[in-house]
């Protein structure tokens, strides 16, 4: 293929090392048993995330623990039918999207068994409580058992089932739905509400090989990884559209179809591997938002978000692929009442690199027929016509470099045989597809499209003189080595490129920064004040 003209070093295993004699991580189920077995009495809690794999605990760690007695407290909740009757409301009809979830973990229990199965518990013998709302039992010991999101969706492609849902063969989209506006919502109240006062932190992230460390040793770990910078792992997936691209730089399997994007920096969807001397550990990055929120993001950041972050970088490949499906994100206060989220997904496309064919669906033209335009759309989602989208859209040439700006509201999509760095607001799946295509999804089935919602956030005067002058380019040149490049003034996000051959001097004013490295083969990024050793970064 030959898309660069160096040889790539993207690194898909970024891992943090820390330097220490205080602290270690105990990997192997053999290994953390013997970290355990001091306890002989009382009650140890495994509270464990949705998507932890219960039987290969209980097997491999927990009987082997050789309690008196164990509980699965999973076996104690409502039933499903009375669990999907409470949830109807936030998991809707709809294949996409729900409404993001206020409920607690101990709406799914009855109460009144609860309390009488903790009034139960001999406290002179061991007795070990699992599962995912065993922190409901009250404990002696405590054990956050976690894994990362990605590997939970990786889980329900294979077959695995949300909480307490016997829904194994159901559309894996409907899963990621549940989890991500229910369940993750629930499980991470609990990890407010108990991972300071955890006496240890397991990752069961691989099977295999699950680790453990002190909860000591995991609040040391969040402290150092925000005071330095730092990569999470990243994660590639295929797509219908999905290009050849990424299969060279980021170093990927050639003889995969295709492989259409990367997420590598989005807290929670990704994971940081933390190595200290010589052992590691994989953590769900969404921990350090959620318990060093204003350490990593700074105050002014952290006054707006709390415990959300709000950036969210991506990559998009459609070299020898195909277009992205057209399609247009909600308007603030749409995704605020319809779904629960205080602010929508602005974003923007900075092309990383372009054939000369190259391009981007962005805009409606000048005067275009409304009506005639969301007629042609329902024609097309019901089989009668294939749409003409440049009928009705603008196309611009992409050509590398170039940033495209693209607030809420505004009809887009990429085009073939462009790659692109997406720096958007970070509400990760409220994309509205209007057009795909006429193309199925890589399960057979046609990939969801939202008209009705697509509709009511489409702004039709975002047209071609809006276009060319408020969202192509907008750069303002800051000083000898800065640019802003962005983004709107509807968008709250602010994209600066950083212009040198030697040297620059990146001034972060308490404020967050995502950054990657767009052009060149590698950097240095080092302290002025030596607060952390220097770190390597590679292109893209």
């Amino acid at each position: 293929m030959g898309y660069l003209n160096f040889k790539s070093e993207y690194d898909r295993n970024p891992i943090i090392k820390l330097n220490t004699e205080l602290h270690e991580i105990v990997e192997g189920s053999t290994k953390i048993i013997n970290a355990l077995s001091h306890i002989k009495k009382g009650i140890i809690c495994f509270e464990t995330y949705p998507g932890v794999d219960l039987d290969v605990l209980y097997k491999e760690i927990i009987y082997k623990l050789k309690p008196k007695r164990i509980i699965n407290i999973e076996n104690y909740t409502k039933t499903e039918i009375e669990i999907n009757a409470m949830l109807d409301h936030h998991l809707t009809d709809d294949r996409v999207f729900g409404k993001y979830s206020l409920h607690q973990i101990k709406d799914f229990y009855n109460q009144e068994i609860l309390d009488k199965l903790s009034q139960e518990i001999d406290l002179e013998n061991l007795t070990i409580v699992y599962g995912f709302g065993a922190s409901q039992i009250k404990f002696n010991h405590l054990v956050m058992v976690g894994l990362t999101r990605w590997e939970i969706q990786l889980r329900f492609r294979q077959g695995a089932t949300n909480f307490k849902t016997s829904n194994s063969t159901e559309d894996v989209l409907r899963k990621y739905k549940r989890g991500y506006f229910i369940e993750w919502r629930v499980a991470d109240r609990i990890k407010d509400r108990y991972m300071k006062d955890a006496d240890y932190v397991m990752d069961y992230t691989n099977l295999s090989n699950p680790s453990l460390v002190t909860g000591k040793t995991y609040r040391y770990i969040l402290d150092e990884v925000v005071s330095r910078p730092f990569r999470m792992i990243p994660y590639f997936d295929p797509g219908v559209w999905g290009g050849q691209w990424m299969k060279e730089v980021c170093d990927l399997d050639p003889n995969k179809q295709n492989f259409a994007w990367s997420f590598d920096g989005v807290p929670e969807e990704n994971s940081i591997k933390v190595q200290i001397n010589d052992h590691m550990m994989e953590l769900p990055a969404q921990d350090i938002v959620q318990f060093r929120p204003r350490a990593l993001m700074g105050d002014r950041v952290h006054a707006r978000f709390g415990k959300h972050f709000p950036i969210r970088f991506d990559l998009l490949d459609t070299f020898e692929g195909g277009n992205l499906s057209l399609q247009v994100h909600p308007l603030t206060e749409y995704i605020q009442e319809n779904f629960g989220m205080s602010y929508t997904q602005d974003e923007s496309y900075y092309i990383l690199d372009a054939k000369d064919d190259g391009k981007v669906y962005l805009g409606f033209k000048k005067d275009v027929d409304k009506e005639a335009f969301k007629k042609d759309l329902i024609k097309s989602q019901q089989g009668d016509i294939l749409f003409d989208a440049e009928k009705y859209v603008n196309v611009f040439p992409a050509k590398k470099h170039d940033h495209f700006l693209i607030p809420a509201g505004t009809i887009h999509c990429s085009g073939r045989n462009t790659m692109v760095l997406e720096i958007s607001a970070c509400v990760y799946i409220f994309t509205f597809k209007l057009w795909d295509w006429g193309r199925l999804g890589l399960d057979g089935k046609p990939r969801p499209v939202h008209l009705e919602h697509g509709f009511n956030n489409v702004q039709y005067d975002r047209d071609t003189d809006f276009v060319k002058k408020h969202l192509i380019n907008h750069i303002e040149k800051i000083d000898d080595t800065r640019e802003k490049t962005g983004l709107h003034e509807r968008e709250f996000l602010e994209t600066v490129r950083y212009n040198f051959k030697d040297e620059a001097v990146l001034k972060t004013n308490g404020s967050i920064h995502v950054g990657n490295l767009v052009d060149g083969s590698k950097m240095q990024l080092e302290s002025l004040d030596g607060s952390f050793e220097p770190y390597k970064i590679h292109y893209a």
